[in-house]
């Protein structure tokens, strides 16, 4: 039986309008379902590829055992509905509209009397959809001009400038957030458990040999009082263990083996160490920093004069 049927398309449309129900449907986080759950998606759609395909061929298998029952005048009608070619009538009228052209049988209503040596000329409209594109653009031109010459409604610049704002608080918004995008100009001290922690392990693993674990201080300064040679506070703290301490005699620069968000965590831990007691504590080094962009204190007001009442009795002389 001669059968017209494209049954891959529809096995193929269908697989893939599973993949698409999968991925809506199952929890994946961040990631494609196929990408979180590569077995469970594998196995699974090798299964329902196998049962489109088994589908396939028992729908083929009944329609033949019903096309058999079928008597010969029935068997023709049926196969001339087959051979029957499916037209989108609406879409093919919408195209020949908007095409505008005269089929060719229809030729000879507007052709033209010139003739070049057998050539001859037709006098076609411009087609519709050419024409409407020309009036939209006429439209288009007219309000352009009303709103950018006439209105003033901004220009280039203005529209640069904002863009270029826009831009840039929400890369200062994806900044807060991004921690390995950390420098000395933008870290914060960090507070949580888990950020002291890391820190913490950090220090432990690179630099006690110089300071201590307790901070005390050897080869390196003492990190538990409050001088600082390079300054202190978690930009300069931050700055100097990246960048490294002074020329010939000071700390190498981590920056190499740190990442910004490790340095962060490190500079945060050391930061913690500032009023404890250390056991062997090293003479402090550097001036006593005071962060400049601390609120000042308010001085307390002058004690008021006690004033004295002084007797004036007279005093007995013995």
């Amino acid at each position: 039986m001669k059968n017209n049927t494209a049954w891959w398309l529809r096995i193929t449309v269908a697989f893939f309008a599973v993949i698409v129900l999968m991925e809506v449907y199952i929890d994946s986080g961040d990631q494609p379902a196929f990408l979180a759950y590569p077995t469970l998606m594998f196995g699974f759609m090798a299964l329902i590829l196998l049962l489109l395909i088994a589908i396939a061929f028992i729908v083929q298998a009944i329609e033949n055992v019903l096309y058999n029952t079928l008597d010969e005048e029935a068997k023709v009608r049926y196969l001339e509905a087959k051979d029957e070619k499916w037209e989108w009538t609406w879409g093919k009228n919408m195209y020949n509209k908007m095409l505008g052209s005269k089929p060719i049988e229809s030729e000879e209503e507007i052709i033209l009397d010139h003739n070049y040596d057998g050539i001859r000329e037709l006098d076609n409209n411009l087609p519709p959809w050419w024409v409407y594109l020309f009036y939209a653009s006429i439209v288009f031109g007219v309000v352009y001009l009303l709103r950018f010459h006439v209105f003033n409604d901004y220009n280039q610049k203005l529209e640069y400038e904002q863009e270029v704002a826009a831009a840039q608080l929400e890369i200062e918004a994806y900044k807060k957030t991004a921690k390995g995008l950390v420098d000395a100009n933008t870290v914060e001290l960090l507070t949580d458990a888990s950020d002291i922690s890391a820190g913490k392990g950090i220090f432990e693993s690179n630099c006690v040999a110089c300071h201590m674990a307790d901070g005390g201080g050897g080869i390196g300064p003492n990190l538990t009082d409050q001088n600082w040679i390079l300054g202190g506070g978690i930009k300069n703290v931050f700055h100097t263990i990246s960048e490294g301490g002074r020329d010939g005699k000071g700390m190498i620069a981590w920056k190499q083996n740190l990442k910004p968000a490790e340095i962060a965590q490190v500079a945060s831990y050391v930061l913690s160490f500032e009023g404890t007691t250390p056991a062997n504590p090293k003479a402090a080094e550097g001036d006593i920093w005071v962060d400049p962009n601390a609120p000042e204190q308010e001085t307390p007001a002058e004690a008021e004069a006690t004033e004295v009442v002084i007797d004036s009795a007279a005093v007995t002389m013995n």
